[in-house]
């Protein structure tokens, strides 16, 4: 029986425990661990990058929503900014035209991918020149200045599978 960590002989319990990490490690139990741990993750992102799709182009066929999970899984990000741990970077340029819409009156249909691969092609090409033509300069931290590059490097590259379907 241990007391306040100390061992009933009255050494400290921490050898134990480090004497099992180190045989844990020894069989790969570890590396297992982070394995599912990375996997889990990564089943994560996905689920936020569907997510994301839904929140633009609920209404679009099929293989729009697949091209979009294929630049979102190459880019390592997605057209609304919201990261693996489901938290906003930042106001994609997506997210602005959702929020347009809004302030249009348009209190129902967010859907700005519309229900056509053309109409897709065009509300990205849109937010990609937003994001490389701002109307005003704004200061930004590094972490969103990196997260917009992220973000124009999805839109080329969902551009780029739905100009090929």
């Amino acid at each position: 029986m241990g007391i306040n960590g100390i061992g009933t002989a009255g050494y400290p319990l921490t050898g134990y425990t480090a004497r099992k990490l180190e045989r844990s490690e020894e069989s790969g139990t570890v590396g297992f661990m982070d394995t599912v741990a990375e996997k889990a993750a990564q089943r994560k992102a996905t689920d936020y990058d569907e997510k994301a799709f839904d929140m633009v182009g609920p209404n679009a066929p099929q293989n729009v929503k697949d091209a979009w999970m294929d630049a979102a899984k190459e880019v390592n990000a997605n057209g609304m900014g919201i990261r693996g741990n489901g938290m906003m970077s930042h106001i994609s340029q997506m997210m602005v035209q959702r929020l347009n819409k809004q302030l249009k009156g348009e209190t129902e249909n967010f859907d700005i991918f519309g229900n056509t691969v053309e109409s897709a092609i065009q509300a990205t090409k849109e937010a990609l020149y937003d994001l490389e033509h701002p109307v005003v300069y704004t200061p930004r931290s590094i972490e969103v200045q990196q997260a917009r590059i992220k973000e124009g490097e999805f839109y080329r590259a969902f551009l780029e599978k739905l100009e090929q379907l």
